[in-house]
């Protein structure tokens, strides 16, 4: 490899720990909407020039988690709650149903994975951590619709889950009361496909634990 190469390669290297830093803050809720993104002050922070910091910066416009504000600069977007509506809303309904073609194909070991996983958000409400709570919430749900044989539905529901993590959603964040109940409705869902539920009833409770989620949101934002 060449010297110039090297370099190449060191530098998009230091842009992708530099988008992953940068998004992480956002999705944590560390940069808030409407923060300002100083490209100087963020390269300082993480030990890098400005260069790698600009590109990531440009990466998180293009997925919309940053905009461009005349004499402002970089800041972070803010949510969109009719975005978040329509997401959530097509979610309940591709996932509801991959959730239903995938759960004949899913064996005891994915069950057992499943729980083990629902048991470590059991122990997250302890000392609620709404972030590591979403992204357990999405492992669990993973299991449950990842032996989808449809691949255009399981492509829908990658895309929904995609949009969510673009909103910064963690609905737990706003609705804390709300995780409790959906660790239990989880184990519910388990006990269908462990007992061999026709896929109609499993695709309603899949569909009917989305929504519900989705109704305390609105419920909390409209008081």
């Amino acid at each position: 490899m060449t010297e110039t190469a090297v370099e190449s390669a060191a530098a998009q290297s230091k842009s992708q720990q530099a988008y992953a830093a940068v998004k992480a803050r956002i999705v944590e809720g560390t940069y808030t909407p409407g923060y300002r993104l100083v490209l100087a002050k963020i390269a300082e922070d993480l030990g890098f020039s400005v260069v790698p910091v600009r590109e990531a910066i440009r990466r998180l416009e293009a997925e919309g988690l940053v905009k461009f504000e005349r004499n402002v600069g970089a800041t972070v977007s803010g949510i969109d709650p009719t975005e978040y509506l329509y997401t959530m809303q097509t979610l309940s309904i591709v996932e509801g149903a991959a959730t239903a073609l995938s759960a004949p194909l899913i064996d005891s070991v994915s069950i057992a994975r499943a729980r083990a996983v629902n048991e470590e958000m059991r122990e997250c409400l302890e000392h609620f951590d709404p972030v590591r709570f979403t992204a357990l919430n999405q492992d669990f749900h993973s299991v449950l619709f990842e032996h989808c044989p449809n691949p255009h539905i399981l492509d829908l529901v990658h895309r929904g889950w995609n949009r969510l993590a673009s909103l910064r959603s963690s609905t737990f964040r706003f609705v804390p009361g709300r995780a409790q109940e959906s660790v239990r409705e989880h184990e519910a869902l388990l006990q269908l496909i462990e007992s061999g539920a026709d896929a109609d009833t499993i695709e309603h409770a899949a569909r009917r634990h989305r929504a519900a989620t989705l109704d305390a949101y609105l419920a909390q934002a409209n008081q």
